[in-house]
């Protein structure tokens, strides 16, 4: 099923303070036997849209989730409430249940992401042409990047277009300057990159969709080399908590825009705990086109925006976790 197909939220009711949505779980969606995290927190996005979509505030600006149980392959209902309603943003409070058991409850933060053409001339922005302005992380262009597959767990893994950057990997290898010594201050972690675009052609980028390329990229323990990560087997990796803050509207399709490929640039800077809790900050950046199609010109990246960021924490368990989940 494609992916604006399996994002399936209907309005069933109203309520004094907000609305109820309902909808059901698609299995290709899936990590193993259980919901990506992207993909559930990408439903409660969807419901609050609509539930905003004809007021003052109709973008979302900030999404924080707290994922309390796995989600399940069955139907869900999405409560979203007002929770207070500003001049420029609004507030809402959204909880996704099963079975009357509340799944993953979020505080959302509404606004406008395209702001008026003269809105900024008196306002700082770390943008090109500024020297301090970020750009696009990933060395290589889609049209010649090398070309990877997704990981098998993830079901959903044939659905996408996925490329690999050799630079950034070999940064987490041992023998890199990047590793830390008895004198180093600061440094260390490990670093992820690809373009990744759906494959089919009728998919397009929106901004519920951002929600799963934010939890798509690999985890820290996925990226130690083999000799760090002995004991370590077939493993699951559930997010715990998931924040994505909305930086830039998409664009629309264009000769400088892909209208369903993003850039994923992802740190983790920790990894402890006796369930192995590991942090990831992830960015999503425009493409200048589709994997292994246009050609690379001269400023291609001072083109590219940075369309979200987001911080999660995740735990490390035994995949058979996962499996049990997903009987229940």
């Amino acid at each position: 099923m494609l992916f604006r197909d399996a994002i399936n939220v209907t309005h069933i009711t109203n309520l004094d303070d907000g609305n109820i949505y309902e909808g059901q779980m698609d299995g290709e969606w899936c990590v193993g036997s259980v919901p990506n995290g992207g993909y559930v927190l990408a439903q409660i996005v969807e419901a609050c849209i609509q539930q905003q979509s004809s007021s003052p505030h109709p973008d979302p600006i900030h999404v924080t989730a707290y994922f309390l149980n796995a989600a399940s392959l069955s139907p869900f209902r999405v409560v979203v409430r007002l929770l207070k309603r500003g001049k420029n943003f609004t507030n809402l409070v959204a909880d996704l249940s099963q079975d009357n058991i509340t799944k993953v409850t979020s505080h959302l933060i509404f606004g406008v992401l395209e702001a008026p053409s003269d809105a900024n001339k008196n306002i700082i922005n770390l943008l090109p042409p500024s020297p301090y302005a970020r750009k696009v992380p990933l060395y290589h262009h889609p049209s010649k990047a090398p070309r990877k597959s997704l990981p098998i767990l993830l079901n959903f893994h044939s659905r996408f277009d996925a490329t690999q950057e050799p630079e950034i990997a070999s940064q987490n290898h041992l023998n890199s300057p990047r590793r830390t010594t008895a004198s180093t201050i600061g440094g260390g972690g490990l670093d992820y990159g690809i373009w990744c675009g759906f494959k089919d052609k009728e998919e397009t980028l929106s901004i519920a969709s951002l929600a799963l390329f934010a939890d798509i990229a690999s985890n820290a323990p996925m990226l130690l080399p083999r000799e760090h990560r002995k004991g370590l087997g077939t493993s699951w990796f559930p997010t715990m908590t998931l924040t994505i803050e909305y930086k830039f509207s998409i664009p629309k399709s264009s000769k400088t825009h892909s209208k369903r490929t993003v850039g994923v640039f992802s740190s983790t800077k920790f990894l402890h705990g006796a369930m192995g809790r590991n942090d990831m900050y992830t960015e999503l950046w425009t493409a200048p086109c589709d994997i292994g199609e246009g050609l690379e010109v001269e400023g291609w990246r001072d083109e590219q925006v940075c369309l979200a960021v987001s911080t999660q924490m995740s735990l490390i368990v035994p995949m058979a976790i996962n499996q049990a989940k997903g009987k229940l």
